[in-house]
């Protein structure tokens, strides 16, 4: 795995947090000529590290990962003015992601089964400033319902959706637990839901969490 890439080469990090696929996506786009792999990331933190330290042209990342998300990623890179455009890997064939992707700064979103030359070519394309997006998804992603969630309800959703208290959501958040319970029932409302679990059920099926 090269440390860097010559001028004719796409330099490419990648950040997955499952070990086996991402040696295997490694590895697959070694084998294209115009492709380096530069260093691989278990998880959002540590490819943001590896970002900053050499500058890629393109990063590959799941949205789901430990310590910061694919989203979170996207958004930091783009709020750092970071010249490495992105790919969206991800198993998630949902308008709302979709949305929060090109909304965070992705410039190509892939599904993880489509064929290895598809990823490849859609590294080529964001790399010459093009985007890499699925046509049908594109499409339903922009005639589906907008996310009705504020950027603090949906943390707060996510974290009550994992089963987390209001005490511990307002810990981790540094919140009063009646501003937490404030937001909870806000999003409770806007999404039409019961109770809490329900409204993250809801929220992740839309894929607005």
């Amino acid at each position: 795995m090269s440390a860097t890439a010559s001028p004719s080469v796409i330099g490419v990090v990648i950040a997955e947090d499952q070990a086996m696929l991402r040696g295997a996506l490694a590895a697959l786009l070694a084998l294209e000529p115009d492709i380096a792999v530069l260093a691989e990331a278990p998880d959002g933190r540590a490819a943001h590290r590896r970002v900053r330290e050499l500058g890629p042209d393109v990063l590959i990342t799941d949205i789901e990962m430990p310590e910061m998300t694919g989203l979170e990623l996207t958004a930091a890179l783009k709020q750092e003015d970071s010249k490495t455009r992105v790919i969206i890997l991800t198993t998630f064939a949902r308008p709302g992601y979709l949305r929060r992707a090109l909304e965070a700064g992705a410039r190509g979103y892939m599904l993880k089964e489509r064929p290895a030359s598809e990823l490849a070519e859609a590294v080529r394309r964001v790399h010459n400033g093009l985007r890499a997006v699925d046509p049908a998804l594109a499409a339903e992603a922009w005639n589906s319902d907008e996310d009705p969630l504020s950027d603090r309800e949906r943390q707060i959703l996510q974290r009550a959706g994992d089963g987390r208290t209001s005490a511990e959501i307002a810990a981790d958040l540094r919140l009063s637990e009646g501003t937490v319970r404030n937001y909870l029932s806000e999003a409770i409302s806007k999404l039409g839901a019961s109770n809490r679990i329900d409204a993250a059920r809801i929220a992740r099926t839309r894929g607005w969490l």
